[in-house]
């Protein structure tokens, strides 16, 4: 009987058990993956052999580099990943895209790239193999990881950002989508209705944005909305940027656009994200304006928040199921199916947030 293997032997291989069991190298290779008709004393024979010798499997990368994949899909997050997980909108967008990876037997590697230095992801790239790679959530719209992953020939997939004709896209009409609340508080009878953005470059201040901010956004979700709000409700309404993704964020911005006179306060504030439009709320709440008796308020996304005691009126993008389409089209590269642009439908949903404005 063969002795345990030491420290510093040559690792055992499939080939060594296949001989020790008195079997081919292809039989031994079946009893491990469990694919093949392979008798029970056969089988018994070949984890026998592999126990004495100390075998635990074959080598999955170099199982998986033979086939020309790593079993990996790069998920880049264009923020510290601390701020992805606190926003539920993200959370359900990578959920669905964890789910549809794991349904293809493969597995998510999150990279957080930094807006304020994003060739940093580059570097984390280089040394790490991937099959393909993901831009699930809101992105500047150029972004060097690119032209690095694009170079070794790995597909890329992205909801909107980078925008770049190497990227095949799960692409919201964000435009037309943040029109179905425009529309909608337009529809009530608003006259003077303002808007609070995400912020539209990195290192963003809470502030009033004009025309020239907007030629000069790098974040084309938050472009894109800016200039849907702006076609419908006009070039001189009021507009502030929020400094964060966040509900204090978008309390800052909302005192900025409420804290005045009745008569030069907006009757509707249209919103870019639902936590924005939360903070928006809790301003109307503390400078003591009832909601929406005298100011309504929409938001964007469709993302459940039982602490706030009121239901927003959205826009209604399901993150979970976005997230299995951007899933479903990294499948697709995969399989060496040609993937283009594919559209995402999203809905209005009326809540207690918007009513008629007040009378004069």
């Amino acid at each position: 009987m063969s002795q345990p293997r030491q420290a510093g032997d040559r690792r055992p291989t499939l080939r060594d058990v296949a001989e020790l069991a008195g079997v081919s190298t292809s039989t031994a290779s079946l009893v491990f993956s469990g694919k093949g008709p392979v008798s029970p004393g056969t089988a018994d024979r070949v984890r026998a052999a592999a126990e004495e010798l100390g075998f635990a499997g074959p080598d999955p990368l170099a199982s998986s580099l033979r086939q020309g994949r790593v079993g990996t899909v790069a998920v880049v997050v264009e923020a510290p990943l601390r701020d992805a997980f606190r926003d539920p909108f993200a959370l359900a967008v990578l959920d669905g895209l964890a789910e549809e990876l794991e349904a293809a037997g493969r597995s998510m590697l999150l990279v957080a790239q930094p807006a304020d230095d994003p060739v940093r992801a580059v570097g984390q790239l280089a040394t790490q193999a991937v099959d393909a790679a993901v831009f699930p959530l809101c992105g500047l719209r150029d972004n060097p990881v690119v032209a690095h992953l694009g170079a070794r020939g790995i597909p890329l997939v992205g909801a909107g950002s980078p925008a770049d004709p190497g990227v095949a896209h799960v692409r919201v009409d964000e435009a037309g989508a943040i029109g179905l609340t425009t529309r909608h508080v337009l529809g009530l009878g608003h006259t003077r209705v303002a808007s609070v953005a995400m912020a539209l470059h990195p290192g963003a201040t809470t502030r009033a944005v004009t025309a020239a901010d907007l030629e000069g956004a790098l974040y084309p979700d938050a472009g894109g909305r800016l200039r849907g709000f702006w076609d419908l409700a006009g070039p001189d309404a009021a507009v502030v940027q929020a400094a964060a993704l966040t509900v204090g964020a978008g309390e800052a911005a909302g005192r900025l656009l409420l804290d005045r006179p009745a008569a030069q306060r907006p009757t509707a504030v249209v919103v870019q994200a639902d936590l924005l439009a939360a903070g928006v709320v809790r301003a109307a709440q503390a400078l003591g304006l009832d909601v929406p008796g005298e100011v309504s308020v929409t938001g964007f996304d469709g993302v459940d928040l039982p602490w706030l005691d009121q239901t927003l009126t959205t826009v209604v993008q399901p993150g979970a199921e976005k997230g299995r389409a951007l899933g479903r089209l990294v499948r697709a590269a995969l399989d060496g199916a040609p993937v283009a642009d594919v559209d995402f439908e999203v809905s209005l949903r009326v809540g207690t947030t918007t009513a008629p404005p007040p009378a004069a």
